[in-house]
């Protein structure tokens, strides 16, 4: 507590960070230099968890005057998560929460997998979306053979560090909370843009040519800015019908029991995005890479790896990080690594009484491939307060 910021030393903008040096690759730190260098970046805030991605160091959160970068954003646009709390208690639970994992999983495909076809928001709540279908013609012309696998992957999980949960907080309560983005429609809009930043006259000698970057006032930032707003819409609309997906399901599985269930209204937030904001006096364009908003009053949720449970947070509007926080414990080494370090045993172990997979194919999600979620809320207690404190009883990954 009143340790961070620190300042990075030697960079041309300035980098302040929520952790040491010594608490991240060396690799992340030569990706903070390198964004810092770029004469568009104003400045440049470093969150708990941050470690090396792909061009820009995830967990960075960095403005810039009339320019953007699509690295700086990552390529699962608009990647966030969900969190609703139910009227469920820790009582209610049965001491084997298999069949509901397995229902939750046949209502919410995972991994690779997509719904037949696309799902009906209007049977859901969620009101007509075709509105939003209809400017997919707009987008980028290297995607418009991606629509029908775009319609049938809205509403799906797929893997990685992607997961739903079942969490009980301190309170005995119960709460799903989930995490995914814009699947594989974002990935491809976003490295076609990135693509068209690269050959661009003004990013030639950059430091990182992943850190090429689109200009206010050009025909490319309209073209980015536009499939980058729909993509990012795309991402929060997939965790909305994910979202009451599992909530139908947990509802019925616990009515078919005899016990009616409610849901409180979700909180559901991007960690991978750009917005305009007001810093200084000056509207900037603000990237956050693995990064919460945590303006005064913000509610988020800040998770841990797969089964470490998660924090539903409050923002403290701290200027100072550009009303941000982390996006959750950060990994603390490499997903290769980890699958060459740890087993599916070691996976059972630290997984111990929490219904899940424990196979071969999720070794590299395993708690100890991430920081200490503890350490990483305790050093940004100046960024967030906590709501509540959730611990896992039941992992979806994909």
């Amino acid at each position: 507590m009143g340790q961070f910021p620190i300042t990075l030393l030697g960079t041309t903008a300035p980098v302040k960070m929520w952790l040491h040096e010594h608490d991240t690759d060396y690799s992340a730190i030569t990706q903070l230099r390198n964004v810092a260098e770029l004469p568009w970046v104003e400045g440049v805030r470093v969150m708990p968890d941050a470690h090396a991605g792909k061009g820009a160091t995830v967990g960075s959160v960095i403005a810039m005057r009339d320019a953007v970068s699509p690295s700086a954003v990552g390529v699962d646009i608009g990647c966030g998560v969900a969190a609703v709390r139910t009227s469920l208690t820790a009582d209610d639970l049965p001491d084997d929460l298999r069949s509901l994992r397995l229902a939750i999983e046949g209502a919410v495909p995972v991994g690779f997998h997509a719904h037949d076809g696309q799902v009906d928001t209007r049977r859901l709540g969620l009101g007509d979306d075709s509105g939003f279908w209809s400017r997919f013609s707009y987008l980028h012309p290297g995607v418009q053979d991606r629509e029908g696998k775009a319609r049938a992957q809205a509403g799906t999980l797929g893997g990685g560090n992607h997961f739903i949960e079942l969490c009980t907080g301190q309170d005995g309560q119960v709460w799903l909370t989930l995490h995914s983005g814009s699947r594989n429609i974002g990935k491809e809009i976003a490295e076609r843009h990135i693509a068209v930043a690269k050959k661009l006259a003004h990013n030639a000698g950059l430091p990182d040519s992943d850190l090429a970057v689109f200009l206010a006032g050009t025909p490319e930032m309209v073209a980015y800015r536009r499939d980058l707003d729909w993509a990012q819409e795309y991402a929060a609309r997939n965790r909305a019908i994910m979202l009451q997906l599992v909530q139908r399901t947990v509802a019925g599985h616990f009515e078919a029991r005899g016990k009616a269930v409610t849901f409180e209204p979700a909180i559901n937030v991007h960690h991978n995005y750009v917005a305009t904001e007001t810093v200084d006096g000056v509207d900037l364009l603000v990237t956050r890479k693995g990064a919460i908003r945590a303006g005064n009053g913000d509610l988020g949720m800040i998770p841990g790896s797969m089964g470490t449970g998660a924090y539903i947070v409050r923002g403290l509007g701290n200027p100072e990080s550009y009303w941000s926080a982390s996006h959750g414990a950060g990994r603390r080494m490499s997903r290769s690594k980890a699958k060459r370090q740890f087993t599916a045993d070691d996976l059972a172990a630290q997984t111990a009484g929490i219904e899940c997979r424990k196979d071969s194919g999720v070794v590299e999600e395993l708690p100890a491939a991430y920081k200490d979620l503890d350490e990483v809320m305790a050093a940004q207690a100046d960024l967030v307060e906590v709501v509540e404190k959730l611990d896992t009883r039941l992992c979806v990954k994909g």
